[in-house]
């Protein structure tokens, strides 16, 4: 597949890696001298945090050309992505330049952050083809897209669009209807209004109002939105309660949303001197690089508890589990005799310690992950849990062979060492390319979950574990297996 970048500033960079890192070739086209030096910047930031996002490593990354023509931009492009500055002639002029060079069956995208597609779609000759999908800064890490499409898009190309988007581990929302500035450019002008006013008036600092955001609401709307955030504040009477209690405080005359403050020097000095004294001492790439690490912990963290950004990222990582090798089942192993593909990902950037290399417990992490990754496939998935069965780790030996750093591949093979009773032994080994970089051996019992007690695991469970065991019999028994810490001993039996 592959997209043309029509644009290459901070949106038309951040495009350009989210569909480069996600496997697409990419071609760009911006007559901007500095154009190449700032995308190489984003894709700089891009390749340092959106590998480790997820728990399954991305394909292997397209090709990236810069065009000196739109043309030659435009040649073989599925998708077009025009990202050119906010002036509607100049987007106008833009795509019918790329309709008179793309295939018809493109997809023609806008980033526009205002303006409508029935506005872009004047005078063009297939309007069909054309829609705004507009992202938001970092496009590489953040998922939404609003989707819009106009009176001439054809609904075979928003069901298109909606796939790629998808397929870029993005969520497309469908604005059903045009409206300037779609629908969240819209809330967010509230607010920011508001803090104009705020500021202007000597209530608040530039950095008390991103201190309320950030320390308050913010978290909670990172997790929840806006209207789940709203049905708990209304207790055990849900949203109902809230509205009844809270819904008259909206007559109050607090807010100054319809009115605007004068931008006059004053108040464009006063803003830019509080915003220089608040963060002034980081420059923008800087800035950009501690976003991106708190961007991918906090969606990490959501993940964890399938929330938010996180479940969109847990379904993605469930989608490219084929494409990274790692099977869901046990038929989907082509190789019984042969330890199992468990984890194919990149080590994460919160996985780091303050010696710059992955800290022990992530280690552990790691590979308890290919345990509940190996369990998943023999069947002892969460409806084998909900049922009351489960494996409880009993006995762990971790070895560290050498460094891993954030960014690096790493893949983990597991190998069934014992299959008896209710005993199940793991040996996992952890490789970037040739090198082990650790090892890990888990004795594990199957519990009952409601007596909390070891038992045999359910009779189909205990045939696939023993049918990859006896399938793994003739592998040689791995170094360091039934180690204890500093020395030698005999294996666990």
């Amino acid at each position: 597949m592959r997209a043309a970048i029509i644009g290459g500033g901070v949106i038309g960079g951040g495009w350009a890696a989210r569909f480069l890192l996600n496997g697409w070739d990419v071609r760009v086209f911006d007559p901007h001298p500095d154009a190449a030096r700032k995308m190489g910047e984003v894709l700089e930031n891009a390749r340092r945090a959106l590998p480790g996002l997820g728990n399954v490593v991305l394909p292997p990354e397209g090709t990236l050309t810069f065009c000196g023509t739109l043309r030659e931009a435009l040649s073989g492009a599925d998708w077009v992505q025009e990202s050119v500055p906010e002036r509607l002639d100049l987007k106008q002029t833009v795509l019918a330049e790329v309709q008179a060079h793309v295939d018809p069956a493109a997809i023609i995208a806008s980033s526009t952050s205002g303006f409508k597609p029935s506005e872009l779609q004047q005078g063009a000759v297939r309007p069909e083809q054309i829609l705004v999908a507009h992202p938001f800064n970092p496009v590489y890490l953040l998922p939404v897209v609003e989707l819009v499409p106009g009176a001439g898009t054809a609904e075979a190309a928003l069901t298109r669009a909606k796939g790629i988007i998808e397929g870029l581990g993005m969520y497309p929302l469908h604005v059903r209807k045009e409206i300037d500035a779609h629908i969240a450019d819209r809330l967010l002008e509230a607010v920011w209004r508001e803090a104009l006013w705020l500021v202007r008036d000597g209530i608040a600092t530039t950095e008390e109002i991103d201190n309320v955001i950030r320390y308050g609401f913010g978290l909670r709307w990172a997790q929840m939105g806006l209207f789940e955030t709203y049905r708990i504040a209304g207790g055990e009477a849900g949203m109902k309660h809230f509205m009844a209690q809270f819904g008259p405080a909206l007559k109050w005359p607090w807010t100054k949303l319809m009115d605007v403050p004068d931008f006059t020097d004053d108040l464009v000095d006063l803003i830019a001197s509080q915003s220089d004294a608040q963060s002034g001492h980081l420059s923008i790439r800087a800035l950009e690089r501690v976003r991106d690490d708190n961007l991918v912990a906090m969606m990490r963290a959501l993940a964890s508890n399938d929330a938010g950004a996180g479940a969109l990222q847990n379904v993605h990582d469930r989608k490219g589990l084929p494409a990274a090798g790692l099977a869901a089942t046990l038929e989907d192993l082509k190789d019984l005799t042969q330890p199992v593909l468990t984890q194919n990902r990149v080590i994460p950037l919160d996985w780091t310690d303050y010696n710059g290399h992955m800290t022990e417990s992530r280690y552990l992490d790691a590979f308890a992950q290919a345990t509940d990754r190996f369990m998943e496939i023999i069947g002892c998935d969460a409806a084998y849990i909900a049922a009351d069965g489960s494996f409880f780790t009993a006995e762990t030996h971790l070895r560290h062979l050498d460094e891993a750093h954030a960014g690096d591949p790493i893949t983990v093979h597991t190998q069934v060492l014992l299959a008896e009773g209710k005993k199940m032994q793991l040996w996992h080994e952890m490789r970037r390319g040739d090198t082990v970089l650790a090892t890990a051996e888990h004795m594990l019992l199957h519990v009952n979950l409601q007596t909390r007690r070891a038992c045999g695991p359910r009779p189909d469970l205990a045939a696939n574990l023993q049918r990859i065991s006896k399938a793994q019999a003739g592998l040689p028994r791995p170094e360091g297996a039934g180690r204890a810490v500093g020395a030698a001993r005999s294996p666990v039996s």
